[in-house]
């Protein structure tokens, strides 16, 4: 392939700035993985205790009141933080065209933040959590996790700064929003939580705005952004449309505070407060549609792309996950119907885990199938281990979403029928517990594949290729920039 003196230049830049990242970005993605998996595996016993409470009952450490928090902050910060980290530190670095020089301090965070999240997930499992969702950690864990955040942010917005004046690209901004919006969220809840006496149901209300706030706040846009770098960058087309990439972003800026609140309806809270977080959540429907229809219509067309591309058939899949999850807080949220049904049940579980994995995680697979060969200079192993990946990821997740809102619906109609006991609701539940079980077991399964595979990516056992992320051409029309040939941007060797 021949190159002009430019675009081996280009080259030559993009690798620099590859190998400036190439620790930190595979250890986050890969101590990401690995605490993806420890979430799975609580899930999986958490879901086995719903329909055999008997089941590990001999360890208090094993008790449901304990796993199922621990499976969640895992889930949330063991595996989705990280994985925005990596995808963050990246992305900021190639649309900034600035090798990092951070990388000590970024890897350094990386490794207190999962120092942060060890202390976190062992002082639930030994009772010592504190009971408010998406923020059981001890109290002594989160310095750590604060300490490691600052720097990341630190090291973001100073690669943001040394990027060349002028266009600042739609990445950018979903990306720098979800770093900024997390501390204001986060800061806010414990604010009110720890320092404002209240009554405990505003703490109810306080913890069900965090949780929604993190999942459009944080989780949303970094997706979204990744996804606004993908398609192009893999496609060779530009955004379809710009004009409609900023009314996302600032839909979603303007709606997302709002929602969360519905999760209590009929609690003794101002009665408008449910009925305004159930309209914005269903309002998300908005930017959810908007970035899914921009993103689509760019990788029209390319349907030989998608067919070698594990990039974008994760990215495909993430998106249309984006769109059933804006459905399903249409559906979920309907006041005088729906809405009073699925607050106490598997419902708003099954609506949490499609946004972080039905959504956010399997863009962030796609986004590591494109990464990883570019930091480590090496091929992947084995296009059928990713195949293995996607295949039980989507099965899997479909499964636990389906079986979550439905069976959620079935034992919300039983928990409303005041003449019944509630032992009969739960019981309503019980078959798609085990259905429930047999997914997670699927996901863990297709999981467990994805952090070897990263692992022996690390240490270099993948071959070198001229064609990365199993791409048989590059596309030079690409508005980020064309790859080239991996070979013709240094040794692979160096760091």
């Amino acid at each position: 392939m021949s190159t002009t003196p430019s675009s081996e230049q280009d080259a030559l830049l993009r690798a620099g700035i590859d190998r400036s990242l190439r620790h930190p970005v595979m250890f986050f993605l890969t101590s990401g993985a690995a605490w993806l998996a420890v979430s799975i595996l609580l899930g999986i016993i958490a879901s086995a205790k719903v329909h055999s409470p008997g089941l590990l009952s001999s360890c208090a450490w094993l008790t449901y009141g304990r796993v199922f928090p621990a499976h969640l902050n895992a889930l949330v910060y063991g595996w989705g933080m990280q994985a925005a980290f990596a995808v963050i530190i990246w992305l900021m670095a190639r649309l900034s065209r600035k090798e990092c020089t951070m990388t000590g301090t970024i890897l350094t965070a990386g490794h207190l933040w999962n120092l942060g999240v060890s202390l976190g997930v062992i002082g639930i499992l030994s009772g010592n959590g504190t009971g408010i969702p998406w923020m059981e950690f001890p109290t002594f864990a989160w310095p750590v996790l604060l300490v490691s955040y600052i720097a990341i942010l630190i090291g973001s917005f100073i690669q943001f700064r040394v990027r060349p004046e002028g266009h600042v690209y739609i990445s950018q901004w979903y990306l720098l929003a979800a770093m900024i919006w997390f501390p204001w969220i986060f800061i806010t809840a414990n604010t009110l939580l720890h320092c404002i006496p209240g009554h405990p149901v505003m703490g109810a209300a306080i913890s069900a705005w965090f949780r929604s706030a993190f999942i459009f706040l944080f989780f949303t846009p970094v997706a979204i952004g990744a996804a606004y770098y993908l398609a192009p960058k893999v496609t060779g087309r530009p955004i379809f449309s710009y004009s409609l990439a900023k009314l996302g972003f600032w839909s979603l800026a303007v709606i997302a505070p709002w929602a969360g609140m519905q999760k209590l309806t009929g609690a003794p809270i101002p009665y408008f407060l449910p009925y305004l977080g159930a309209a914005a959540t269903a309002l998300i429907f908005v930017p959810a549609a908007t970035a899914a229809y921009n993103t689509i219509r760019t990788m029209l067309s390319a349907e030989e792309t998608l067919a070698v591309s594990p990039s974008l058939r994760f990215t495909v899949a993430g998106i249309i996950g984006l769109i059933v999850l804006a459905a399903a807080a249409v559906f979920l949220n309907l006041p005088g119907s729906t809405l009073p049904l699925t607050q106490f049940s598997l419902s708003g579980y099954g609506f949490e885990i499609l946004a972080i994995y039905g959504f956010f995680s399997l863009v962030m697979f796609g986004t590591a199938y494109f990464i990883v060969p570019r930091v480590t200079r090496r091929e992947w192993l084995s296009s059928r281990l990713i195949k293995i990946h996607f295949l039980f990821s989507v099965y899997g997740i479909i499964t636990v979403a389906l079986i979550t809102l439905f069976g959620g619906l079935q034992q919300g109609i039983g928990q409303e029928d005041w003449k019944q006991p509630w032992a009969a609701a739960a019981s309503r539940a019980y078959p798609y517990a085990v259905a429930n079980t047999v997914a997670w077991i699927l996901i863990l399964f297709s999981n467990l594949f994805f952090l070897l595979h990263l692992a022996l990516m690390w240490i270099g056992l993948g071959r070198r290729s001229s064609h990365p992320t199993l791409l048989q051409s590059a596309h030079a029309s690409s508005p980020h920039g064309a790859e080239g040939d991996i070979d013709n941007a240094g040794p692979a060797t160096s760091h």
